[in-house]
C-alpha cells in the first residue's frame, strides 16, 4: 500500500508476509470501510478511484458496492502489489476493476469519477491536502472524497493497563513516526479537506475491539512487518521478550487481566465536491 514519490519512507514494505497481513487486516476492517462508503453515497453504477490500492481489498469492496454497471480504478505504485491485486480480482470474478501503476500525485483520467477513496494511505503523505487537491479535480461536481485513516492514541489509552500490549503498541507507533508517518490523523484529515478547497468533512471514529484471536495476531503481525525499520532506527524490542512466544503472551495477557483486545482507531471522513466548482 505504497503512496507516492513525495512520501515519507514507507514503513511496512511489500513482502509476501506483509501482503498476507494486509489481507487479514482488510477482512476485519472491511465492514467499517463499507459503512463509510455507503454513508458517503457510493452505490451501483458509480465510477470510483481507489488510491494506494495495495493488494486490492478496498478496490474489491468498492467494486461490490458499484456492481457490474460500475467501475473501480485502483492506483498503486508497487508492481508486486499490483500483480497480487490483479490475481485476486480475477479469482473473485470481478470484471469491473482495473489497476494502474502510478504515483498518487500523478493520476490522470479522461472521464470524471463519482468518488475518490483510500484507506490508511494519507498517513504516509507529508502533505495530504496537496494530494487531495488535484484528486478532487478528477471527481464530478457533487461527487465525494472519502478516506479511512488511523489514529493510535485511543489504542494506547485502551492498553494502558496491559503492560505487554502497551509496549507493543508504543513501539509500533514510534516506528511509524520515525519513518515520517502521521499516527493520529483526525486533525490532519479535517484540515486537509478544507485546505484542498472542499467543505468540512463528515467525520467519526470507530475502534474495533473484541476477545477473539484477531487482535493479538494483528499486533504481532504488524510488529513483524515493521521490525526491519525498528532496527534501522535503533529502536529496541528487548522489552517485548522472546519474539517466538510474543503472540501467545499477548493472548495470555488479555485472558489474565480479563481485557478485550483492540485495534487502531479508524477515522472516517468524507466530503462532496461543490457544484460551484464546475467547470473542472
Amino acid at each position: 500500500m505504497t503512496a507516492s514519490g513525495s512520501t515519507s519512507q514507507y514503513v511496512l514494505g511489500s513482502t509476501d508476509a506483509e501482503q498476507e497481513r494486509l489481507i487479514r487486516q482488510a477482512a476485519r476492517l472491511g465492514p467499517y470501510t463499507e459503512r463509510l462508503f455507503r454513508d458517503a453515497g457510493m452505490g451501483p453504477g458509480q465510477r470510483i478511484l481507489d488510491i494506494g490500492s495495495g493488494v486490492g481489498d478496498v478496490a474489491m469492496l468498492a467494486a461490490r458496492l458499484v456492481g457490474p454497471s460500475g467501475e473501480v480504478v485502483g492506483v498503486e505504485r508497487d508492481v508486486r502489489s499490483i500483480a497480487r491485486a490483479r490475481a485476486r480480482v480475477a479469482e473473485a470474478g470481478l470484471d469491473n476493476v482495473t489497476f494502474m501503476q502510478s504515483d498518487v500525485s500523478q493520476v490522470t483520467s479522461g472521464a470524471p469519477f463519482d468518488a475518490v477513496v483510500g484507506r490508511c494511505i494519507l498517513q504516509f503523505l507529508p502533505d495530504a491536502a496537496a494530494v487531495m487537491r488535484p484528486l478532487s479535480r478528477l471527481v464530478r461536481p457533487g461527487g465525494v472524497l472519502a478516506f479511512h485513516e488511523p489514529t493510535w492514541s485511543p489504542l494506547l489509552l485502551l492498553t494502558a493497563q496491559l503492560p505487554l500490549w502497551s509496549a507493543c503498541a508504543s513501539l509500533i507507533r514510534k516506528t511509524f513516526q520515525c519513518c515520517g508517518a502521521n499516527t493520529d490523523m483526525e486533525l490532519v484529515l479535517f484540515r486537509a479537506f478544507e485546505e484542498a478547497g472542499l467543505p468540512a468533512p463528515n467525520m467519526w471514529m470507530e475502534i474495533p475491539m473484541g476477545g477473539d484471536p484477531f487482535f493479538a495476531g494483528w499486533v504481532y503481525d504488524l510488529l513483524c512487518s515493521v521490525r526491519p525499520q525498528m532496527q534501522q532506527h535503533n529502536l529496541s524490542c528487548e522489552a517485548l521478550g522472546n519474539f517466538e512466544t510474543l503472540r501467545e503472551r499477548l493472548d495470555a495477557e488479555l485472558v489474565a487481566l480479563k481485557s478485550p483486545g483492540a485495534c487502531i482507531g479508524l477515522v472516517g471522513a468524507w466530503s462532496r465536491v461543490p457544484a460551484s466548482s464546475a467547470p473542472r
